[in-house]
């Protein structure tokens, strides 16, 4: 026999083809670096230590161990058996892979990182993908880097070296079975544990138990106002709620958490009957107003006219902070409707009633023009609050330009006319001051009937001047006894009329004259005056008779 047939006969035709495939051998020897491994062939192999170490950095084998190992070359270029124990573990990891997922059995990993679309788990010595759609039906919102969990492999390329894995499909497993359960034993009114899973803007969802869950809206978290649904509660919280809701077709659960404790506006009215000053903590600012809490879960809006008594328009975060401690007056309480109207300034002395308490009607005050309308002007008075002196109480003459005579920070004296402390008005005139021409023109003239002359002629008014400064005005229904359609027709400018008076027209400062009412009078004057003369002639008729009569006798 020929030494290359020799060489033939002692290699084994079995470990002819074994390269890269699973093979048997035994532990030889074990070094500070290397491990030799007896596999049958001409040679040990020679695999690093730290293939056969574990977790912990601890040798996992003996002397005299069988391993698994792949056989990549039996002889390299050195004549040593090239083997590895690493590689066997991966082909032992797949096998138990492929198994598995034949067998749709579950296995566990360790979720070791994250990447997009996912997460990547190790699972032996393989690296799977565990999608995000397929983490948990319920929520993806858990932190899952670093924990070991169950998964069941659902795509398996080994070729590729392509593995996936759905968490999502052990836990619907495993919900399945009591959700049934879970849901049988929900119904509303019910109180229930459950565990916060997730906050969103609108509230919390809650896991009860079996991959059901419910709703916790963020108006149903507290009686206050809530405005961040993590004041109240946090992830991974376990709670008590009362089912509010349940539709048991479509697995909708509405929870609530506040309704485990009494509503704080049951009987709110009686305990703060409207007129009550209390105390409360200013919550939230906004541009109409302010929130007070007097209690919790019970607030009132102090809006932004009961905040102060002479700027209607102040800005409220100029008046009151948040957190800050104020007192308020109830103004509206309704317990049905769940408002209440507070009051700022209500408690504090108000300049209204303060004015009116020390000036009566007809008192003189001093101020200064603050603002100048169309219709008047605005005199700051004591306390920070203004009076009126509309136009028509400026000057007796009313020609409606007498508000722009003023400036503003001008000094006026000024009449009080009229004070109103529950509307917060004050009225005042200036020309009260003066004596009132019509009246001293009459005062001259005690006489009812004027005579003037025609100033102006319209087609329904007559202007006459009276003198001194002052104007009658005849009306058409007062121009004649008879119907006059176009006063310019019967009456000229400059010619003599008389005229009675009727009235007088303090506001527009003039006197109201009747031709009409003046030969009224004088016909009933005449009427009289007849009526009188024939009275007297016959009673004088009648005297004589009588003495006549009596003659005779």
């Amino acid at each position: 026999m020929s030494f290359a047939e020799l060489f033939e006969s002692s290699t084994p035709k079995a470990k002819k083809n074994t390269l890269g495939e699973l093979i048997h051998g035994i532990v030889v020897k074990i070094e500070s670096d290397f491990v030799w491994v007896d596999a049958g062939f001409k040679s040990e192999g020679q695999i690093d230590i730290a293939e056969f170490k574990n977790a912990n950095n601890e040798v996992e084998v003996n002397v005299g161990d069988q391993v698994d190992v792949v056989l990549e070359s039996i002889e390299d270029g050195e004549g040593r058996t090239v083997l590895s124990r690493e590689k066997a573990k991966r082909l032992e990891s797949w096998a138990r892979l492929e198994k598995a997922h034949e067998d749709k059995e579950i296995v566990k990993g360790i979720v070791d990182g994250k990447v997009k679309g996912g997460f990547t788990v190790a699972i032996d010595n393989i690296r799977a993908f565990l999608p995000g759609s397929l983490v948990d039906s319920r929520s993806q919102n858990e932190q899952l880097e670093g924990k070991e969990l169950e998964f069941l492999v659902i795509k398996l390329d080994k070729e590729r070296n392509n593995v996936v894995v759905s968490r999502r499909a052990v836990l619907d497993e495993d919900d399945s079975v009591n959700r049934d359960e879970v849901l049988a034993n929900l119904e509303e009114g019910k109180i229930v544990k459950g565990k916060v899973k997730n906050l969103t803007d609108y509230g919390a969802f809650v896991d009860l138990g079996a991959g059901v869950d419910g709703l916790l809206h963020i108006t149903d978290m507290a009686w206050k106002r809530v405005k961040n649904p993590g004041e109240v509660v946090t992830v991974g919280e376990e709670i008590e709620v009362k089912v509010l809701k349940f539709e048991k077709e479509r697995q909708r659960v509405s929870l609530g958490l506040k309704q485990l404790t009494a509503d704080p506006w049951t009987d709110v009215d009686k305990r703060y009957p409207k007129g009550s000053e209390i105390e409360g903590v200013v919550t939230n600012i906004a541009d109409y107003g302010c929130f007070v809490e007097i209690e919790e879960g019970v607030e009132g809006l102090v809006h932004v006219s009961e905040m102060d008594w002479t700027n209607k328009n102040v800005q409220p975060s100029s008046v009151v902070n948040i957190g800050e401690k104020v007192k308020v007056k109830v103004l509206e309480i309704s317990e049905q409707g769940r408002r209440i109207s507070l009051g700022l300034k209500q408690c504090k002395p108000n300049p209204w009633q303060i004015f009116s308490e020390k000036h009566a009607k007809g008192d003189k005050v001093v101020g200064k023009v603050k603002s100048i309308t169309d219709f008047g002007i605005f005199i700051g008075l004591e306390g920070g609050i203004d009076g009126l002196v509309h136009n028509t109480d400026l000057s007796h003459d009313n020609n409606g330009e007498a508000a722009h005579k003023y400036t503003r920070g001008e000094e006026v004296t000024a009449v009080v006319l009229n004070v109103d402390p529950e509307k917060e008005r004050i009225s005042l005139g200036v020309k009260q001051l003066e004596e009132d021409a019509i009246s001293k023109f009459l005062d001259a003239h005690r006489e009812s009937i004027f005579k003037g002359t025609i100033e102006a002629v319209e087609a329904n008014r007559i202007t006459v001047d009276l003198g001194d400064g002052i104007k009658g005005v005849i009306r058409a229904s007062d121009a004649s006894s008879d119907r006059i359609d176009d006063l310019t027709t019967a009456f000229t400018v400059g010619s003599t009329v008389e005229a009675k008076k009727v009235g007088i027209d303090r506001k527009n400062g003039t006197i109201s004259l009747s031709i009409r009412a003046k030969d009224e009078a004088e016909d009933r004057a005449a009427i009289e005056a007849i009526k009188k003369s024939n009275s007297e002639v016959e009673k004088g008729s009648n005297a004589m008779a009588e003495a006549f009569k009596n003659a005779k006798q």
